[in-house]
């Protein structure tokens, strides 16, 4: 049985065509070949064009079948991940009615501040387990309150994935894994929030249908079918955020066990029986896409730093002369661990959650013009990266969350010596890599949305271990040092 995984992402769209019965990657393609912009109007604002990755997930699924690897008409389920926490609006001819306020955006941050007060901060954390903060439902508040004929229009609204579940089928549906990443779910009702579809004055007919994240949203429509060489009929029967979906792709499905990814963000998320959450929601707890499947609660507390890879590319484009990425991990890899006294923080992607919502930007200290080098500022950056990590890892700690091991795919910031040694010897923790990614995992899913896999574990029997990162004991109270001091300025920051 072949299966389409789609992948979502903030700077391009990947598709990959899976062998359920040997998970084996059959072909995959991405679109474009460059990365897509963010578009920011006003000084902490992040938008991009739904229809824009539409147009990158068609071309996408073309260039797959271009491959001549398989019979397109094969494939007989799909599953969608996306980028988490983007707000889409359509009307009732299902037109899109703007830009998409994506993951990244900080404007509704005091919008949802404000609602946090409002609500009660005992009610929202046991209930909703985070402040509103500048996430999905806050993002439509900022419409509400500034757009008003645009919020008048309205029809439905969506995360990244429901729309192109949508352009697919036709139908809206959406779930409970989804509404949680946006803050409209309550995990005592396990509905959705009435406090906060109240609080802001929302309707409960502008959300799409819920169904569970493993189950049928919607079949292809003819015209798609046709578009794109499928069969018409086949089912998308998974779609989940990035995160939740970079764990599933990893076979993180049960407490304890954590995943890690390094793209555009950084991410550390870690599986929990437990509903619980961080008093100051620097980490954010949502529904996993497993819970609640025989009726467990499996929790995904994410840690998010939002300029990580897209440091790393500035790096490259102004500071590197554009040089690949290989180039620049090999540059950084010659100059020694703390990169003669350069300290790079990496906070220049919008108001950080690990930073209580704060927007400090990103600064580089320390340069001193006869020593450092376009190598020292590649490798401090990426040390930068990972020490905010580690920042954000014993926030995680004070929750209970203190890993053994963290799966990581080998891909984007893991690609990187400099960064992967950095990580593992600066929280003591040693780093699985496994050959997998956004577009195989939702593959995946969508061999068990479809019951082709009898239960989730199924999907992984095959899943084979690349690598393994360890930490270097004579290297450990070096990093801890060169660590404290890049901790102690950021908190002059903060």
């Amino acid at each position: 049985m072949l299966l389409l995984g789609l992948d979502l992402g903030t700077s391009s769209i990947k598709a990959s065509v899976v062998d359920g019965s040997t998970g084996k990657l059959v072909a995959s393609a991405q679109f474009p070949d460059t990365e897509n912009t963010i578009s920011s109007p006003q000084e902490g604002w992040a938008e991009q064009d739904p229809e824009m990755w539409w147009n990158c997930i068609q071309q996408a699924i073309l260039r797959c079948n271009a491959t001549g690897k398989y019979n397109p008409k094969d494939i007989k389920a799909i599953g969608i991940a996306y980028q988490m926490h983007g707000l889409v609006i359509v009307d009732r001819d299902l037109n899109v009615l703007r830009p998409s306020i994506i993951w990244c955006d900080s404007r509704a941050v005091e919008i949802g501040n404000t609602a946090f007060e409002a609500i009660g901060a005992e009610q929202s954390l046991s209930h909703l387990l985070n402040s509103p903060g500048n996430f999905t439902a806050s993002k439509l508040a900022w419409v509400k309150e500034n757009e008003p004929r645009i919020y008048g229009s309205v029809y439905k609204i969506m995360l990244p994935g429901d729309f192109i579940s949508m352009k697919l089928t036709g139908e809206i549906t959406t779930s409970n894994s989804a509404l949680s990443e946006g803050i409209f779910w309550d995990f005592q009702t396990n509905a959705v929030s009435q406090n906060v579809m109240k609080y802001y004055g929302f309707s409960s007919t502008i959300l799409p249908d819920i169904r569970p994240v493993f189950s049928n949203h919607g079949g292809l429509s003819s015209s798609m079918a046709d578009l794109l060489g499928l069969q018409a009929g086949v089912q998308v029967t998974y779609k989940a955020g990035d995160q939740p979906n970079n764990a599933l792709s990893l076979n993180v499905l049960d407490p304890g066990e954590v995943a890690a990814t390094a793209g555009t963000s950084g991410v550390i998320y870690s599986v929990s029986d437990k509903i619980s959450y961080d008093p100051k929601s620097r980490v954010n707890t949502f529904a996993h896409v497993n819970h609640q499947m025989n009726n467990e609660n499996r929790l995904g507390t994410l840690l998010c730093i939002n300029g990580t890879g897209i440091l790393n590319r500035w790096v490259r484009d102004n500071i590197a002369g554009g040089m690949n990425y290989q180039t620049m991990n090999e540059l950084a890899a010659k100059i020694t661990e703390g990169a003669n006294g350069l300290k790079v923080l990496p906070f220049g992607n919008g108001a950080e959650r690990v930073l209580e919502n704060k927007t400090i930007s990103s600064t580089f200290q320390g340069i001193n013009f006869n020593i450092h080098t376009n190598a020292h500022i590649i490798r401090a950056a990426q040390e930068g990266i990972a020490f905010s990590l580690k920042y954000g890892m014993d926030i995680m700690a004070e929750n209970g969350t203190k890993p053994s091991v963290i799966r990581a795919g080998k891909a984007n910031m893991f690609l990187s010596e400099v960064f992967s040694q950095t990580l593992v010897n600066v929280t003591g923790v040693s780093v699985e890599l496994y050959d997998t990614d956004g577009a195989k995992g939702a593959a995946l899913g969508a061999g068990i949305g479809s019951q082709y896999f009898t239960n989730p574990k199924d999907a992984f029997v095959n899943m084979e271990k690349i690598g393994l990162i360890e930490p270097d004991a004579l290297k450990l109270n070096a990093y801890q040092e060169i660590y404290a001091d890049w901790k102690m300025y950021l908190d002059k920051k903060l």
